[in-house]
């Protein structure tokens, strides 16, 4: 039998299982996918907004994999320092894939990047999602400005996470302390600023539109900085979701404000210069930019102080190198050929990447799948090679084990769906997420938290 690791049960992670088990080229294989964390499907339940509940329902599809009789998720099973290193898992299986994804945030690079009420976009997405990594009391919302640096998805997730009421999220599985937070916040302005025109904005329309769909927050959009955009005065030549974006915000330009209770600022031609403040922000000063003519942006010399104790950085996102593994620094990836891992440019037998460590974090959630594809597919042209590596222990998980990791199996998550479900009856809300690593554990032990 050809026994494979996947590491990550993420969606990557779970495509490459899927693709790994459901084939016919290999008669018997058998997948363990690990992960972390007790709990699997990685940033679909841990990065997608708790009011997304049609993004989040992609869980049942992942869950439907990871049920394979041929699959099995094993949780708390950390890989690389100072868990499990490569050469140890490889001990036990006779391949590994890594589908780690990209697991931290690009940084601004400009001063004041570390003062006291700047954050990462992604930690406090972790906050509201009650990833275990992030103190449930994070983030106390006592701002009345906040400023959010990036023109992507995540950013309007972020923007219409501070600008939505709280009322409207006691219905999702946000955690307890991060709904309190929430009703308590005193944000009244959020200023969401890119360093370039609406039509080179990566949100998508839907996104986009959802912020104009909110109770009670205006959407401020100004004319002038449209019509900085070359497209702006013609945009029938952009592709289709750029001029869907830049009609959306032409039409929110045209129109006056409600006087609602809060207010978002859609900016652009702005680039972040420096944060500003002594003992915490206090704002952020940002240059001005103008069209270069050749696509990009240039400064113009001019700048413009935004007012925000709260600001919070999406930029994109960043690979981080695993010890034991080859990485290359200035791609954020894991070299590799069709998804075989290299070093020195020469192929290590029995190791794998798929997803963004392999390709770098681009692409929707559905591109993991013919990425996951390619990995699989180049696994099983080397099993034959695979198998010949030699005898392994019958059953991976007593190595696991022996290793000093306590893997959490299947019915270990399914025990903390329970508790969550139970928490949030006794919330008098729908599910609630156990925010905490000491309560998922207990959770998975079946003891009381």
């Amino acid at each position: 039998m050809l026994r494979i690791a996947v590491v990550g049960s993420g969606p990557s992670g779970v495509y490459t299982a899927e693709a790994l088990a459901r084939q016919d080229a290999v008669p018997q294989v058998s997948v363990d996918v690990l992960d972390r964390l007790p709990c699997p499907y990685g940033l679909v339940r841990y990065g997608v907004a708790p009011d997304h509940e049609k993004i989040k329902s992609l869980q049942g599809n992942l869950r439907r994999v990871l049920e394979d009789p041929r699959i099995r998720f094993l949780g708390n099973v950390t890989a690389g320092a100072p868990g499990l290193p490569p050469e140890r898992l490889l001990e036990l299986y006779h391949a590994v894939v890594y589908c780690v994804g990209a697991a931290t945030d690009r940084r601004l690079g400009v001063p004041g990047e570390d003062l006291p009420g700047s954050f990462s976009a992604t930690r406090f997405v972790s906050w509201y999602s009650a990833h275990p990594d992030q103190a449930p009391d994070e983030f106390l919302l006592s701002a009345r400005s906040a400023v959010v640096v990036g023109v992507g998805n995540v950013a309007v997730d972020v923007a219409r996470i501070l600008a939505r009421g709280a009322d409207e999220l006691r219905r999702t599985d946000v955690p307890e302390a991060a709904l309190r937070a929430l009703e308590n916040s005193r944000v009244t302005d959020v200023h969401m600023v890119g360093r370039r025109g609406p039509s080179q904005a990566k949100f998508t329309t839907k996104e986009l539109r959802e912020l104009g769909a909110l109770a009670d927050a205006d959407v401020l959009v100004r004319e002038d900085e449209l019509a900085l955009d070359p497209a702006y005065a013609d945009p029938g030549a952009l592709p289709a979701v750029a001029r869907r974006n830049v009609e959306v915000l032409r039409g929110w330009a045209a129109r006056p404000p409600a006087g609602h209770r809060r207010r978002i600022h859609l900016r652009f031609f702005l680039r972040p210069a420096a944060l500003l403040g002594e003992d915490r922000v206090a704002g952020v000063r940002f240059e001005r930019t103008v069209p270069d003519g050749q696509g990009g942006v240039r400064g113009s010399g001019g700048f413009e102080d935004i007012g925000a104790q709260l600001v919070l950085r999406s930029v994109g996102y960043r690979g981080v190198a695993m010890e034991g593994l080859p990485f290359d620094e200035a791609l954020g990836i894991v070299p590799n050929e069709e998804g075989r891992v290299l070093r020195d440019g020469r192929r290590s037998p029995g190791e794998y990447v798929a997803g963004w460590i392999k390709r770098g974090p681009t692409g929707v959630i559905g591109t993991n799948r013919p990425c996951a594809k390619e990995t699989a597919s180049a696994l099983l042209a080397d099993a034959e090679a695979l198998l010949a590596r030699g005898e392994l222990p019958a059953d991976p998980l007593e190595g696991l084990r022996a290793a000093g990791q306590r893997p959490v199996e299947w019915t270990g998550w399914e025990a903390i769906e329970a508790a969550e479900a139970e928490l949030g009856r006794s919330l008098d809300r729908a599910t609630v997420k156990i925010p905490d690593w000491s309560g998922l554990l207990a959770a998975a032990a079946g003891t009381p938290g």
